[in-house]
This record gives C-alpha cells, sequence and structure tokens, in this order.
C-alpha cells in the first residue's frame, strides 16, 4: 500500500475478541375497533421505541424467550403464531470490562395477544404501549425492526383472510 494512503485496520492494530449473541422478541398484535394494535417499548435514556426483545437464555428455545421477553417487556401474555424473520448484525460493546465485536441475532416472532396489560412491564422499560401498525411503523427506531413490522403486517393479513 502507498504510504499516503492509510488504512482503517492497521497490522498492529489489537483484534478484539468476537462473541455471538442471539436474542428474541416479537410483535404482539390485537385487533381492536380501530384495526391492527401491536406493543411497542420505550427503552434507555435516549427514549428509543422498538420491539420487546431480550437474551435467550441457556437452556431456552428463540420461542420461549419471544414469548417471555413479551411478557416482561411489554407486560402482555402472548400465544405465539410462526416465526417472522432473523436479522443479523456487528455491534461493538463491553463484556464486563472487555470491549469485544459482538456477531448479533435476533428473532422475531407473530404473537397474538391473550391477556394483561401494557402498563405491567418491567423497569427496565420505560413505557409500553399499543399503537396502530401504521404508527408503529413510523415510531420504531430500527430500520430491520421497521421491516419486521412490516413482513408482520402482511402476515396477520393474510390470517384475517384466512390465507
Amino acid at each position: 500500500m502507498p504510504k499516503e494512503q492509510l488504512s482503517l485496520f492497521p497490522d498492529n492494530a489489537p483484534k478484539r475478541p468476537t462473541l455471538e449473541q442471539v436474542s428474541s422478541g416479537g410483535v404482539a398484535f390485537r385487533i381492536s375497533s380501530p384495526g391492527i394494535e401491536v406493543a411497542l417499548i420505550s427503552v434507555g435514556p435516549e427514549k428509543r421505541w422498538q420491539l420487546p426483545k431480550g437474551l435467550v437464555d441457556a437452556g431456552e428455545t428463540p420461542e420461549v424467550t419471544a414469548v417471555r421477553e413479551v411478557r416482561e417487556e411489554a407486560g402482555i401474555e402472548t400465544e405465539l403464531l410462526q416465526r417472522i424473520e432473523t436479522i443479523e448484525y456487528w455491534y461493538v460493546g463491553n463484556k464486563g470490562r472487555q470491549r469485544v465485536r459482538f456477531h448479533k441475532f435476533v428473532h422475531f416472532f407473530l404473537l397474538r395477544y391473550l391477556s394483561g396489560q401494557v402498563q405491567d412491564h418491567d423497569r427496565e422499560v420505560n413505557e409500553a404501549r399499543w399503537v396502530s401498525i401504521g404508527e408503529a411503523i413510523t415510531m420504531l427506531t430500527f430500520k430491520t425492526e421497521r421491516q419486521a413490522l412490516e413482513k408482520a403486517a402482511r402476515l396477520i393479513k393474510a390470517l384475517q383472510s384466512g390465507g
């Protein structure tokens, strides 16, 4: 490489360890008089809106995690209907005191509301609320979650039409 070109990753740069991380969550929906509503949660000091999700615990399947995380973060009981998609991305974060590179997989499932109140969410969540599916797409912070919600909307409409 010519001297005037700089590499973003020089050969002598320390390599960060890479860890795989798996989360699971879902699009929890209900049909009400205004139409299809989904449960969204607000998290963090920046109060970003997202779908309820969390880490898959040891010995737990992504399906079980999705139902558990929706119950904990959105305060509602749901029935798992089907897989929507799995998204994948990379980020750098902390594991203990060490900076690591995470290879993250998030499984999203379609979940039908059974019972409960969104006000009964856990304390790591600022707020949980029911939102029309159209409004939810505009509120979600992450593009990949908006795409998962759009796929979920198509699946819900297919269920409503008997398909």
